[in-house]
């Protein structure tokens, strides 16, 4: 990690086969209906603070693209007032006074704007996006909450690593809604 007072974190939903979204990008999937008797509840006001710790998003062009449909389809902008950094080499329309794009290399972009800035930087779309954190060693852990679905196909949580990357289990969460939570601390 480069600045002890600050973490980059890569935060994806995933099917349990692995995949973030649909080939063509749609996420309808997520909306699964399941019961887990030993899980925790996530009431609202356990996501509120858990949100609050978060200090900016970052994200790849096409992820950005499904909030924005989301946001059209009246269920608010997902990434309330935070600074959100949007990876793009694409002109794409800006709703929100809180984004903005970024076209350019990754490694100096996290180093000397995100990491002076913000303690806690959560990359949260993009298979490419996430490989390249970690591709490019940025990444200081993952997030990866596992829905209960099989879908078959679709876009990869990490596209082309080309090398491991080892990790280190540090906390692992049940959910009633039969989502598991786990936390890696990547790992040299």
């Amino acid at each position: 990690m480069a600045d002890a007072d600050s973490k980059v974190t890569i935060h994806m939903a995933a099917s349990l086969d692995g995949f973030i979204a649909r080939k063509n990008g749609s996420v309808d999937w997520m909306e699964v209906s399941d019961q887990f008797a030993g899980g925790d509840t996530m009431n609202p006001e356990f996501i509120e603070a858990f949100l609050e710790t978060i200090d900016c998003y970052v994200m790849g062009s096409r992820t950005y693209e499904t909030a924005l449909e989301f946001e059209g389809k009246g269920f608010g902008w997902s990434y309330g007032d935070k600074p959100t950094f949007v990876l793009t080499h694409r002109e794409l329309p800006q709703t929100q006074e809180t984004v903005e794009f970024y076209t350019g290399d990754l490694a100096p972009f996290v180093h000397e704007r995100l990491r002076p800035s913000f303690r806690s930087i959560w990359f949260v779309g993009g298979g490419i996006v996430s490989a390249e954190c970690l591709r490019l060693g940025l990444a200081d852990e993952v997030r990866w909450s596992i829905l209960p679905i099989l879908i078959g196909d679709g876009i990869r949580f990490f596209e082309k690593l080309h090398q491991d990357i080892p990790l280190h289990l540090a906390e692992v969460k049940a959910y009633k809604s039969g989502t598991v939570a786990l936390r890696y601390q990547v790992r040299g």
